[in-house]
């Protein structure tokens, strides 16, 4: 008897330590889990917009729309007036930027 209920203690306490550590898992970030570029050293200082937001600002005309995808997926679809710098070719063609100019980037 004694053999049983130390088996269905044993076996309670992994599945309460299985399900704290899925718990667990669940309340990280959803930034862990998503992809990055390697070596993503975005600056604090740039905002990532929701589609809500970026369409307001294209439709105001307010945005300078970059595509940073590859010239061939430009070629294929983009975005009506946006710039085709793909990210490779970005650090060297920001000098050829308006610094005042709000610039929103978009991939893939």
């Amino acid at each position: 008897m004694f053999d049983q209920i130390l088996k269905r203690t044993t076996l309670f306490s992994l599945f309460c330590l299985g399900l704290a550590l899925v718990l667990a898992a669940c309340a990280l970030p959803q930034t862990l889990g998503a992809p990055q570029a390697q070596g993503d050293d975005t600056p604090e200082e740039v905002i990532r917009l929701s589609l809500e937001e970026a369409r307001a600002a294209y439709n105001d005309g307010e945005a300078l729309f970059i595509d940073v995808r590859s010239a061939s997926s430009y070629a294929s679809s983009h975005i009506p007036g946006a710039l085709s710098i793909p990210l490779a070719e970005l650090d060297k063609r920001m000098g050829d930027l308006d610094p005042e100019q709000w610039i929103i980037t978009y991939c893939t």
